[in-house]
This record gives C-alpha cells, structure tokens and sequence, in this order.
C-alpha cells in the first residue's frame, strides 16, 4: 500500500518491504525516525524488528508517545484472507474511524509474523500544501546530486534544478542557475553555461552551451555544436560542429555539419497559421543580422550577407545578399547639424 501524497519512496525501500515479506513476514510497515513525533501513529516493536502494534497517537499511552519511532502509512502484506483479515478491523477508538493499523495486532493474533523496515523520514514527507510541495521538490533536487557521484561536475548544485528524467553524462560541467525541465538528455563532455533553460533537447557530446541559452522542446544539438549567450532553438536538428553564438532564434529547421549562425539571425518560421521550417545546409555561413523567412532552403557552402532578408532557396556555393544599395551624400551631416543649429536657437 502506497501513498500518492509521498512521492520520495525510494525503489529500492519497496523492495525491501517486499524482502521482509520474502524472509517470512506476513505484514511488513515502513518506519521512520521523526524528529517531532507528535501526531504520527507509533511502532511498538520487540527486538529488532519485529512489531506488536500500531499504536496512534490519539490512542496512546505517555510511555508510547515516547517512542520516535513512526508508522509512515506504507504498509506491505502477504496474506491469503486479507479481505478477512481487515474485515475484522473495529471502530472502537476515540475517533470512531476504522484504523487499518489495527490490522497488525489482529494479524499477530492469528499468528502471523509483523516487521518493521525503516528508512528517512524525508522519504515519506508527506504532500498536503504548497510549502510541503516544494520541500519535497528541494529534497529531491538534493539527491540528484549523486549524478556528482558519477563524474557531473555541479559548481553551484544548491543553483542547478533537475528534473526526474534528466539523464547528463560524465564528465559533464554545469555551472550556476541552470534548469533542467522534462525529457532533457546531456551527452558526456559537455559544458552548460550558467543561467541556462533547457526543456525537451538533447545535448550531444562536447557541446558548449550558454551563457543564457534557452533550448526548447525539440531541440536536438549533436557533437561539439556550439549555442552561445540568449540563443533560443526549438524544433531544430542541429549537426555535428554547428554554431549560433550570439542573439538568435532558431525555430522549426535543421542546420548542416559545421554551419555558423551569425548574431541576431532569425528562423521565420511562423505566418500566423502555420510553423515552416528552414533548412541550413553544411558548411554554410549565415552573416549576422539576417531573416531567413521559411519555408527557405540554404545550399552547403553557400554564404548570406548581413542584413538580408531571404525568401528564397540559395543555391550551394552561392552567396546571396537580400538589402538596399547603401547611399551616400557628403556633406550632408555638416549641413544638418547647422540647420539643425539654427532652428534650436530661434525657438
């Protein structure tokens, strides 16, 4: 019997309810040490680990009361007549409630072995409010940092929010303020920049990544691809040795093996109505300040001039420059400023 409200349960401490039940117990309960035992039902055992009883606390004597040893609520059995077994459970109590505690001195007065297995009390921190909600979530971060353990290098692991399914490789460096939501993956050797927001990406091996890069859900970044500082890409497949440094968006496309993404580039990708994607080929160098506006397809090697606006498909090789002719009039600022001089004196 588990509990929806303890979310902590380690794997491995069901398994030891079970190998209690394994070892000859008809009814095992996981137990917990509290600090401030007030309030908990409390295990009265004999020995080391065989339980007489549940006693609660409404119903317990002040010799009982002392013991700090608390029943979680997780209860293990392996009866054969269980619904018999509980259907004797009585009301009987200064509350009037059918305690399923009672089960314990019932079962033993049937002849049937009781066990205690113990574990933190962190473990079964119950969830009932907010604040409950978000020390459990501080406990569990905390213990994502045995990935430490396990070659991750965490500069400021109190800083690096984990989620439950996030898988990082050795050798992994992450610095400070950095969050991990659902289904992120790092591959080992990468390097994560501080104040970075991940969520749904795979990271590949050697990539660096950040400061102030924010991936999005689809995201696929491959070996030693390079994502730099308030660089966001979502949807995008991004091949091995790729760049996008500084100051862009990436979204709905792919970029080519080695393809470098000058700052302040753009994926145009939506219309309003419908998401398009843009397609950079390997090798080709995107000059800063562009908009590439999808559906558009950039050939391998091909080159695009800052500043332009593209619409259409560049041919591999090509360059492809999408801006006005630059004007110039000497003089112009002399006379401007004299004019401008002027009029400021006669108002």
């Amino acid at each position: 019997m588990l509990y929806a409200d303890t979310p902590l349960i380690r794997p491995e401490t069901i398994a030891r309810l079970r190998a209690r039940l394994d070892a000859g117990a008809a009814i095992a309960v996981l137990g917990f040490r509290a600090a401030d035992p007030t309030g908990y039902g409390r295990l009265l055992t004999q020995g080391k680990d065989e339980l007489l009883a549940i006693r609660e606390d409404r119903e317990a004597s002040e010799e009982e009361r002392r013991v700090d040893l608390c029943n979680s609520g997780v209860l293990a059995f392996r009866v054969a007549d269980l619904e018999g077994l509980l259907s004797r459970i009585s009301n009987e109590n200064a509350k009037g409630e059918f305690y399923l505690t009672d089960a314990i001195e019932i079962g033993r007065r049937d002849g049937f072995k009781a066990a205690v297995v113990e574990c933190e009390e962190d473990e079964v921190l119950g969830v009932n409010a907010r604040d409950q909600l978000a020390e459990a979530e501080a406990i569990w971060r905390r213990r994502r940092t045995e990935l430490m353990q396990e070659g991750v290098t965490m500069i400021a692991p109190d800083t690096v929010w984990l989620s439950h399914d996030t898988a990082i490789g050795r050798d992994v460096v992450i610095e400070p303020n950095v969050f991990f939501g659902p289904g992120v993956k790092v591959d080992e050797g990468a390097e994560i920049k501080a104040n970075c927001h991940f969520e749904g990406a795979v990271i590949g091996k050697g990539a660096r990544i950040g400061p102030f890069a924010r991936l999005r859900p689809g995201a696929a970044l491959s070996e030693d691809v390079h994502v730099g500082n308030f660089v966001e890409v979502k949807n995008v497949t991004m091949a091995a040795g790729s760049k996008a440094n500084h100051l862009s968006y990436l979204g709905d496309g792919s970029v080519g093996p080695k393809a470098n993404i000058g700052a302040g580039t753009i994926f145009c990708n939506y219309d309003g109505f419908n998401k398009s994607k843009t397609e950079i080929g390997a090798g080709a160098f995107i000059g800063s300040n562009s908009s590439l506006v999808a559906p558009v397809k950039i050939g391998d090697g091909a080159y695009l001039g800052s500043g332009s606006v593209i619409t259409k498909d560049v041919a591999p090789g090509s360059l492809a420059l999408a801006r006005s002719a630059q004007e110039e009039r000497p003089g112009w600022a002399e006379k401007f400023r004299t004019l401008m001089g002027r009029r400021k004196g006669q108002s």
